[in-house]
């Protein structure tokens, strides 16, 4: 029997996103900038920037997953990494699509903690064992998730490192 699976689709990811930005307005947290953690989180830092009004919208490249449910031992920060003075005494509000494990997100909110005024995290799913406790979270789930923008092949295959 397969494994079940939460399955996000293009639909529902509007009704999540619009949702999570209305529990950051709720809870009076008026972001300078959000933080997208990509590239899952490039499309909730979209949708929540375009919701609470907030242009200003920076990308963090960390590598962590390499296939379903494969991970490095530990996340790795990518080229070019934002500039901290960029960040300097702003209230950042880091957005991905799910904290798994957490350690993406910690080292992003550990990055961004030494030179914010304050940092909070949004996702759209948070599963129990995550290191991180969000918040802001649409759902929280056990199961693997399907997005929308991942859950078909590449349209083209590149080339492996090492070919």
């Amino acid at each position: 029997m397969a494994e079940v699976r939460e399955e996000l689709t293009w639909e529902l990811f509007g009704s999540a996103s619009r949702e999570l930005a209305q529990a950051v307005a709720d809870d009076g947290f008026e972001p300078d900038l959000v933080l997208s953690i990509a590239r899952g989180g490039l499309f909730v830092a979209g949708a929540l920037g375009y919701a609470l009004e907030v242009k200003n919208l920076h990308v963090m490249n960390v590598e962590f997953y390499t296939g379903v449910d494969q991970r490095l031992d530990l996340p790795v920060m990518l080229p070019p990494v934002p500039n901290a003075v960029d960040l300097t005494r702003k209230k950042v509000l880091v957005a991905d699509d799910v904290a798994d494990t957490g350690a993406t997100l910690k080292l992003v909110h550990d990055f961004c903690a030494e030179h914010v005024a304050e940092v909070r995290c949004a996702v759209i799913y948070e599963k129990p064992r995550s290191a991180v406790k969000c918040d802001y979270v649409w759902r929280r789930t056990e199961r693997w998730i399907e997005f929308p923008w991942s859950s078909g092949p590449p349209v083209r295959r590149r080339p492996s490192a090492g070919s």
